[in-house]
């Protein structure tokens, strides 16, 4: 087995969420992998509550696992709101038997066309149902701020206003500041308001493109030109160091939060993403770079 990752700031473990690519299929051979290269930890999908023992296995830690049918959870229809919020209880519960305690999660409402402050109020009472369970067993929801479609608490505004009105302590923060710079919030200043709450990180980062910016602007689609991969016209998604993010900022505002999780590279990035030679070089690149922040 390799010497761990680490971060010089905070000496945070490295790890990486399990990607969708062939080779990344076989969970074994991941960890497998992910063990003899020095990797600390895997991020798991919806599937953790069976697959965790395949990395326990590998002597890798779990950074987070993800929550079922985030669009049921915060469903307009209480009886599909109801139901998703038992079988992510029953689910949460046999993760946490595990070990893991970190669940992610993007707030992404059943029903998009409906209005922002409806969905807001669907997605406050999916929470505020699921959090006693999560309580129980010690869980914590990691909301993430993907800016997708419909989706809520990406801002500072979304964020504040949920942790308001569903005060529980389950309530927490996957920290991607990738997705912040994209939008164009300081994520370091969102770091440091909401350090409290952050349950697990991603190491990801943006690449803001000036020329893309100068040629389409950022409020209106393009005519004729093309985004680029897991990107838009002014920006993409990079691998850490490729990017604008100021790491060594953000590693000082988690070490003085207390942060005391680990960081999971999210490996999106159109110049690496495709093959295994790539990823597999991505995310010992993004490993190394986050070691010497």
């Amino acid at each position: 087995m390799a010497p761990m990752f680490r971060t010089r700031t905070g000496g945070f473990p490295i790890g990486f969420r399990r990607g969708w690519s062939d080779w990344q299929k076989d969970l074994s051979g991941l960890a497998a992998w992910a063990s003899s290269n020095g990797f600390a930890l895997i991020d798991l999908g919806g599937d953790a509550d069976t697959s965790a023992p395949t990395v326990a296995s590998a002597g890798l830690g779990i950074g987070s696992a993800d929550l079922l049918d985030w669009n049921a959870l915060f469903s307009h229809d209480a009886g599909e709101r109801a139901e998703a919020v038992a079988k992510n209880a029953e689910y949460c519960q046999r993760c946490a038997a595990q070990g893991i305690k970190n669940f992610f999660v993007v707030v992404l409402p059943k029903d998009p066309s409906r209005s922002r402050a409806e969905n807001f109020g669907y997605a406050v009472e999916g929470f505020a149902a699921l959090c006693p369970s999560l309580e129980q067993c010690g869980g914590r929801v990691a909301i993430e701020g993907w800016p997708g479609p419909g989706a809520l608490a990406c801002t500072p505004e979304g964020v504040r206003a949920l942790f308001r009105e569903v005060p529980s302590p389950a309530m927490g923060l996957n920290y991607d500041p990738s997705h912040l710079l994209r939008m164009g919030i300081d994520p370091v200043r969102f770091l440091k308001e909401f350090a409290g709450r952050v349950a697990h990180v991603h190491g990801k980062d943006t690449e803001l493109l000036m020329d893309g910016l100068y040629e389409y602007g950022s409020e209106q689609p393009p005519t004729f030109g093309k985004p680029v991969g897991f990107g838009g016209m002014h920006w993409r998604y990079c691998i850490p160091g490729h990017g604008h993010v100021h790491w060594p900022a953000v590693m000082a505002a988690l070490v003085e939060s207390g942060y005391a999780g680990g960081i999971g590279i999210e490996l999106e990035d159109a110049f690496f993403n495709g093959t295994t030679e790539g990823e597999q070089t991505a995310l010992l690149a993004s490993a190394a770079f986050l070691a010497s922040v």
